[in-house]
C-alpha cells in the first residue's frame, strides 16, 4: 500500500470520520482559514487514482467513501515506518519510545496488560 502525503492523510482522516461526504462536506471539517475547493477536489481525485477513495455519482457531483479502513492504512504505514526507522524490530521502537517519554514501570505494566487482554 501506498504512504500518504501529509495533505492525503488530511483528507483521509476527515473521510474516515465522515464515513462519506461531498468535498463541501470536506472542507467543512477544516479550521479556519478552509482550504480552497480545487485544492480539496484535486487531492480527493489523486487518491482516487491511488485507490484510497471511492464515489457514487449524485447528479454532476460525486459523493466519496474510503475504500481501505484506517485500520488497514495505519497496519501498513506501521510496518514501513518500523522497517524504515528502526530496522525492522518493534523491540526496538517500544525501547526507543519508552525512554523518550519517561514511561513507569507502571504505566509499562498497564500497557502489557491492555496489549494482552486485545489478543483474547
Amino acid at each position: 500500500m501506498k504512504e500518504l502525503t501529509k495533505a492525503e492523510e488530511e483528507i483521509m482522516q476527515v473521510l474516515w470520520k465522515l464515513e462519506s461526504a461531498f468535498v463541501k462536506d470536506i472542507i467543512a471539517e477544516f479550521p479556519e482559514p478552509k482550504p480552497a475547493y480545487n485544492t480539496v477536489s484535486t487531492i480527493v481525485r489523486i487518491l482516487q487514482k491511488k485507490g484510497f477513495v471511492g464515489h457514487e455519482s449524485h447528479g454532476q457531483s460525486h459523493k466519496y467513501h474510503p475504500l481501505i479502513t484506517k485500520e488497514a492504512y495505519t497496519k501498513s504505514f506501521m510496518k514501513g515506518f518500523v522497517k524504515k526507522y528502526f530496522s525492522g524490530s518493534y523491540r526496538q521502537m517500544v525501547s526507543f519510545f519508552t525512554k523518550e517519554d519517561n514511561l513507569s514501570l507502571s504505566e509499562l505494566e498497564e500497557l502489557i496488560q491492555e496489549l494482552k487482554s486485545k489478543d483474547s
